[in-house]
């Protein structure tokens, strides 16, 4: 009986790591997000073809929502400098390439992300068990 009591409070005490190791990975991924639609946006821009400005502010605003969902984990600063970094590894994976290399391994899931982020946090949460 002791032991088994013994088994749960550590078992018990662990679910916190979890969560945690879960909300680490899903911020990361949200910074990346940000960092994605934000670059995306900018090159949209630049672009200068009207047909493409909605494209752009889509974007935009899909880096906004990213921000904000990252706002509820980590302090505002901190947001700031995650995405600001993750914008440099970015632009260093593009390193004079289009923006498709990016598309490849954001595009799906940061929609995914920004359109559900609590099914995101779940899935990390089940990755991180």
């Amino acid at each position: 009986m002791t032991t088994r009591i013994a088994a749960l409070i550590l078992a018990c005490a662990a679910l916190p790591v979890m969560a945690s190791e879960a909300e680490n990975a899903f911020t990361k991924e949200v910074l990346e997000c940000a960092a994605y639609y934000d670059i995306s946006s900018q090159v949209i821009s630049s672009m200068d073809a009207p047909q493409m400005a909605a494209v752009a502010d889509r974007l935009q605003s899909s880096a906004d929502k990213a921000v904000l969902i990252a706002n509820d984990y980590m302090a505002p600063e901190d947001v700031s400098k995650g995405v600001e970094a993750h914008k440099e590894q970015h632009m260093q994976k593009m390193a004079g390439a289009s923006l498709g290399v990016l598309m490849k391994q954001y595009k799906d899931t940061c929609k995914s992300l920004v359109d559900n982020p609590q099914q995101r946090l779940d899935y990390w949460t089940m990755a991180t068990m």
